[in-house]
């Protein structure tokens, strides 16, 4: 191959873009030397030169590839050889920017795991007499066959401990497969199962499979979704989880008193095998990876992999732009051996020049990411140390807690309160957990709303403030005298109220609503055990239970969004401290149950939990209050 001449520098293309698909800079054409006593030399790098280690973001502009500059000791390439072709960086977008049709889609799927693994939970109790006759001899107690939802949710709480770390390390993806296969194939095993010991071993693992699809779909959240956007698809999976958790013991009750005879019961456990093998083709052929880190880790090592393709073929470096001033050195983009800097463009006082430095891609969280182990135990230990050390944590996860305890609480209470005052039979207490679905599409839409009022221009924008006093500017003296009106208006004088003592910006605004709606909670309970009489219509408690599931879903919501304001790098230890404390409470609801409403009765057992109830909605109050004073005080949480 000729050598190089001292040639006119390259120009710049005005097509010359930031990816790697850009069109490369216009060089001139390498003639021979016409001196023949001279011999060209090549000036560019080559596999001596250094290599400069650059951090990858999503915001970065990529460099243009040399794919025009052979280096002379390779092969003279044949008329139809052509440079490696640049990979297709589509795949490796930043999730937030992805297109709504398609962050719609990942949430539709979402949602729908998170409502099987809700189903699940709720399926199992209804046929508790089914299961405890088909297990055995000896047959187990009823108390040890509800023992099932409790390992289900033990394995909902320890889970998620190990499996987060595996996520940020490897990503959603596999973690949803890998998982969500676990799940099925022990929903499966269930069906199976002859003893007391397999059921409770196999709840556990459904569980942690589950588990996934419960804990992680806030994470996949927000990685599409920044905290302004996230409250609308956090409402649609909030009541996704309600409405799977009543439509499980509805269809089971049917199903559990139309079958009973042989095993055809057994098709509780044997259908959600069918549609949990559905939604395991849906997510493997349709769901993506949104784990931002872990697309960019891609994206870097298919950029380093196509530099190295290229060197390999004699093509070395990335051209590298610099503009430099009059009197000043010149100081080029990267550090490393230059190609040939020249000047291509002079307008007064500067130049811009090119270069070809040699470079490879890093992305910042994996140089600091700490090793499995070391995640894990911060995993588990973490969420542990923000529950007995910041009170925000330890009250807000005693409160859901609580609530999520009352909602798995209704899986007994009931089928029994029904059938023992009103003499109905199992599929027809069953349908009462319609109740639930309602409670959770009217509180989800009240989440939404909720949001949209926050957001609302005069409420959210402090520039709206109406000057009160003084001179005014001439752009506003010269108003009509009707919009100076409408702005003294009460509506307006309410909205300035709001913006001054309640502003939009705090993350206390996510609990302004809930300060409200969560005496649902209470209202629920008490209306339930106070009108669970036979002398009182059905639908007095039924009214009761949609109340509080009302109050139980917009308590969830707010929690998480408060924590993910709150507590930023720390948000998943702290939501994972509440997840478990919402899990091991829900857990053990239901084996209190039967004992708690038949020596207390309907009106002592709700006025009892609608007294906790109540004592706890105390807590939203506190925040709004005092929120910004506690935070200051906290080493992890945002001042």
């Amino acid at each position: 191959m000729a050598g190089f001449q001292d040639n006119p520098p390259p120009a710049m293309d005005p097509r010359l873009g930031d990816g790697p698909n850009a069109v490369p800079p216009r060089l001139p054409s390498v003639q021979p030397s016409q001196d023949t006593t001279q011999t060209p030399t090549y000036a560019g790098p080559d596999d001596t030169t250094e290599i400069t280690t650059l951090y990858l973001t999503f915001a970065t502009a990529l460099p243009t590839a040399n794919t025009t500059i052979r280096h002379p000791s390779k092969p003279q390439p044949r008329p139809d050889d052509c440079p490696p072709p640049p990979p297709d960086l589509t795949p490796y977008a930043n999730p937030q920017t992805w297109p709504d049709s398609r962050k719609y889609a990942m949430l539709t799927l979402s949602c729908i795991a998170t409502w099987l693994t809700a189903y699940t939970a709720g399926s199992y109790s209804p046929p508790q007499h089914l299961i405890q006759a088909a297990l055995g001899p000896p047959h187990p107690s009823l108390e040890a066959v509800l023992t099932g939802i409790t390992t289900f949710c033990l394995g909902f709480a320890f889970a998620p401990m190990v499996l987060a770390p595996l996520s940020e390390m490897n990503g959603r993806y596999l973690v949803f497969v890998v998982a969500g296969t676990v799940y099925a194939v022990f929903q499966a095993v269930c069906g199976a199962v002859d003893t007391l010991a397999g059921m409770l071993i196999a709840r556990f693992l459904v569980g942690v499979g589950g588990s996934v699809f419960s804990t992680m779909v806030g994470g996949v959240i927000a990685d599409m979704w920044d905290a302004k956007g996230r409250n609308l698809p956090m409402a649609f999976f909030s009541g996704s989880v309600l409405a799977g958790t009543g439509m499980g013991p509805l269809v089971a009750a049917v199903m559990a008193q139309r079958m009973q005879d042989g095993s055809r019961w057994k098709w509780i456990f044997w259908h959600q095998v069918l549609m949990s093998g559905v939604l395991m083709v849906a997510l493997v052929v349709f769901f993506k990876e949104s784990r931002g880190s872990v697309l960019l880790s891609r994206k870097a090592k298919a950029l380093n992999k196509w530099y190295e393709k290229l060197e390999k073929q004699g093509y070395f470096g990335v051209w590298d732009a610099e503009v430099t001033g009059e009197g000043s050195p010149s100081a080029a983009l990267f550090e490393g051996d230059v190609a040939e800097k020249k000047s291509i463009t002079e307008c007064g006082q500067t130049q811009t020049t090119m270069g070809l430095r040699r470079i490879r891609w890093l992305v910042k969280e994996d140089e600091e990411r700490a090793s499995l182990g070391q995640m894990i135990a911060t995993s588990v230990s973490r969420p542990f140390h923000l529950l007995f050390t910041e009170p925000v944590v330890f009250f807000f996860s005693l409160w859901v807690a609580f609530a999520w305890g009352v909602l798995y609480l209704t899986f007994g209470s009931i089928p029994l309160v029904f059938q023992l005052v009103y003499g109905w039979s199992l599929e027809q207490a069953g349908y009462v957990f319609t109740s639930l679905i309602v409670g959770a599409v009217l509180a989800t839409s009240i989440g939404i709303w909720q949001e949209q009022i926050l957001r609302h221009p005069k409420w959210a924008n402090p520039s709206a403030e109406p000057s009160s006093g003084g001179d005014t500017s001439d752009s506003s003296s010269s108003k009509p005298c009707s919009a100076r009106v409408i702005s003294s208006s009460s509506s307006d004088r309410i909205w300035a109220f709001l913006r001054r003592h309640f502003p939009a910006s705090a993350p206390e605004s996510r609990l302004y609503f809930t300060c409200l709606t969560s005496t649902l909670l209470p209202i629920g309970l008490f209306i339930f055990g106070f009108t669970a009489r036979a002398d009182t219509h059905w639908i007095a408690p039924a009214i009761g239970l949609v109340c509080a599931t009302m109050g139980i879903l917009l308590i969830y919501l707010a929690v998480f969004n408060y924590f993910a304001d709150t507590y930023h790098v720390y948000a998943s230890s702290a939501l994972a401290a509440q997840s478990f404390c919402r899990n091991v409470l829900g857990g053990a609801f239901p084996l209190v149950t039967s004992p708690l409403f038949k020596n207390l009765g309907e009106a002592r057992a709700g006025g009892l939990l609608g007294g906790i109830a109540t004592a706890l909605t105390v807590v939203p109050w506190v925040l709004v209050f005092f929120g910004e004073r506690i935070r200051a005080r906290s080493a992890f949480a945002r001042a």
